[in-house]
């Protein structure tokens, strides 16, 4: 125990509760003045199963799962057998007698009357509130911002429910005090002044700071929360959202509101990304922007769809037949999610391209704090033109840029065709038209400016850590924690065009380490192809979890050694 962090983990069925336990800590732990981390993991059942949510508290900046459990809370039968590799000497179980004493166990337990105290308000849906009230009273949280959430969250559903869950509330912070259980961590002013937010949150946001206009999807997790976020947004920021039939109409939607002049995007994840391959293909050329959020989940076919993994950077990578460019961003924090999607979007605007924002489940579905964001520095530049009487969609540039018209906006004729095509857009065969098309269409990124890659650790090191995506956070704690001298971490939230900067920061180490949370390391395959430059070490893992900390400080540990 570092005396600073503490790791609580909920575990209890599908349909239990975890989420209105997960949600209001989480809220009144940052109106507390706490750093926390929500990281969740869930069954793919509506009910039933077995999920479980790791929530940290810190009195610094945390992201990261970690394997150590010091106060774990059971809700049901089955929600301690699965934890046995966690448990040790320190961790206090609580939760009903039965539900504790399931298993022979390391830990301390703590039998609570739950449900005697339940049959008191007369149904036991009010439990989850009871250990809202524990947990508080373990951690010293205002007692009068939890009673005032509780009745925010409950009011449309009348005084009598919002009256019974802040007692149950109540009964928990009273057993709390009882048992004199308390951890000190102590506060930070400056969390006050940050939001409680999800990840598939800051990808909306990101959105809609990017000029998002239309939305068309088909529901796939963990894809779909993105999407939710968005019909629930619609209205008050002039969205239009689309379920559509199915991935191939929804990337053709996307297309034609990017035709027509609105910006759109899809979000999917591998199995709907994979249908929507040739419609990226007709983004290619017919140089149409579209930005697509793939959200990433282990496969190959359905695979294990409610878990995490970074197994298609190859899959957008290649994705759609023939050649042309793209660039492909990945998040690694709440931040990124924002910038790198209003970054998404201006990109595929510009350059007329398809742009993928590469997230995960353990992103999507984890949940942070997020300082409070200056969106004055979101601006969106209209790069569309008005048409003259001669215009030619296709033109031939010197940048590889050609004007690009839209419909209805001035006196030209915008014709676009998915067969190769002349500068106003008719079907040609000619192969010099071929290759003057082929080679404009090419060389239209030349000026893209790369999103640079952040550095974490010393600055003259000799042992660097490449990483991207979700895993920014987990590796970044572990680097820290370390604190090895030449020891670095160099996270690219660009994966693709590889930054210009990347051999030079790469060949500055004597070793080199990858962690992917994939079978075959797939963005180190990508490096070698690029560059030539091979890693001397990866860490890979592809079971559907994230990486914990303590598992990636002691393989960094043995890199050093």
């Amino acid at each position: 125990m570092d005396g600073r962090s503490y790791s609580v983990v909920l575990s209890g069925e599908a349909g239990q509760g975890l989420k209105t336990i997960e949600s209001l800590f989480m809220v009144l732990l940052q109106k507390s003045g706490y750093h926390a981390f929500i990281a969740k993991e869930f069954m793919s059942r509506v009910r039933g199963g077995n999920n479980t949510s790791e929530i940290r508290i810190s009195d610094r900046s945390v992201g990261a799962f970690i394997t150590r459990i010091d106060l774990l809370v059971v809700l049901s039968r089955n929600g301690l057998s699965r934890l046995l590799d966690r448990i040790d000497a320190h961790t206090l179980i609580i939760g009903e007698e039965a539900y504790i004493t399931s298993e022979p166990t390391k830990g301390k337990l703590l039998a609570l009357p739950v449900m005697d105290l339940m049959k008191e308000l007369g149904n036991s849906i009010y439990s989850n509130n009871f250990f809202n009230g524990f947990l508080s009273g373990v951690f010293g949280c205002d007692e009068s911002i939890a009673l005032s959430l509780i009745a925010g969250q409950f009011a449309a559903k009348g005084e009598e429910i919002v009256q019974k869950n802040q007692a149950s509330f109540r009964m928990g912070l009273e057993q709390a005090q009882k048992s004199g259980t308390r951890f000190v961590v102590e506060k930070d002013k400056q969390v006050l002044s940050m939001h409680a937010v999800k990840g598939y949150e800051t990808i909306g946001i990101g959105a809609l700071s990017g000029g998002l206009g239309f939305v068309a999807s088909y529901p796939m997790s963990p894809a779909t929360t993105v999407l939710a976020y968005l019909a629930k947004h619609e209205r008050s920021h002039g969205v239009l959202v689309e379920q559509a039939e199915d991935e191939i109409a929804a990337i053709n939607m996307a297309l034609g509101a990017w035709y027509a002049g609105s910006r759109s995007m899809v979000t999917t994840s591998g199995g709907g990304f994979a249908l929507m391959t040739e419609g990226i293909s007709l983004s290619g050329v017919t140089e149409t922007p579209v930005v697509v959020h793939l959200a990433q989940r282990p496969g190959p076919g359905t695979g294990l769809p409610t878990r995490t993994e970074q197994g298609d950077l190859n899959l957008a990578l290649y994705a759609g037949h023939g050649e042309f460019p793209r660039v492909i961003l990945s998040p690694g924090t709440y931040e990124d999610g924002v910038n790198l999607t209003y970054h998404a979007f201006e990109t595929a605007d510009a350059f007329q391209i398809p742009v993928f924002v590469l997230t995960d489940q353990h992103f999507l579905d984890s949940e942070g704090l997020l300082s409070p964001l200056d969106f004055s520095k979101f601006t969106v530049h209209n790069h569309i033109i008005k048409t003259k009487t001669d215009y030619q969609r296709y033109a031939l540039t010197e940048s590889g840029l050609s004007p690009r018209g839209i419909p209805g906006y001035g006196d030209g004729f915008v014709c676009v065709d998915s067969d190769e095509h002349t500068e106003g857009g008719r079907i040609t065969e000619s192969a010099t038209v071929r290759v003057q098309q082929m080679d404009k269409r090419l060389r239209k990124v030349s000026s893209y400016q790369d999103v640079p890659v952040r550095l974490v650790g010393a600055k003259d090191y000799s042992t660097l850590v490449v990483g991207w995506g979700s895993s920014y956070p987990v590796i970044a704690e572990a680097v820290e924690q370390l604190g090895h001298p030449g020891f670095a971490f160099a996270f690219f939230p660009q994966v693709y065009p590889l930054p210009k900067e990347t051999r030079r920061i790469l060949e500055k180490a004597k070793t080199l380490v990858i962690v992917e949370n994939n079978a075959s390391a797939q963005f180190a395959q990508l490096i070698r192809r690029e560059t030539g430059i091979t890693f001397d070490k990866t860490i890979l893992q592809y079971n559907g979890s994230p990486f914990a900390v303590e598992q990636l400080v002691e393989s960094f540990s043995e890199v050093l050694a």
